[in-house]
């Protein structure tokens, strides 16, 4: 799973960092666009240190960050839609993408806990 989570953190990445370009040169929106484009980026970038934990416990710590930068980036993306920066259109073609990598880092946070207590 946690290529399917790389792959797609990584895919969710370049997304929002082309939602950071458009919301400065077209809305001129410049506070929100960095919130999103900092904690939209960091998902995949935790999701990458993961893959090099020193331990489970660190491997669970990495990916449990990962999932407040993703609870957070939601938040941001209803912000921008709620404020008119982004419409309908984009909101709901962007909001499964955030949806689904919550529910994969939550499995993968899941699952890795369940390993760690069944080796103990």
């Amino acid at each position: 799973m946690e290529n399917i989570l790389k792959e797609k953190s990584y895919a969710f990445a370049l997304r929002v960092v082309k939602l950071a370009q458009y919301l400065n040169g077209r809305q001129k929106e410049y506070v929100l666009s960095k919130q999103v484009l900092r904690s939209g980026t960091a998902i995949g970038a935790l999701v990458s240190e993961a893959e090099f934990a020193q331990s489970k416990p660190d491997f669970v710590n990495k990916l449990s960050v990962g999932l407040k930068e993703a609870n957070e980036t939601y938040y941001w993306l209803d912000l921008l839609h709620e404020g008119k920066y982004i419409s309908d259109a984009m909101f709901g073609s962007i909001k499964p993408q955030i949806k689904e990598l919550i529910k994969l880092l939550v499995a993968s946070i899941k699952t890795a806990k369940e390993n760690i207590k069944a080796n103990q």
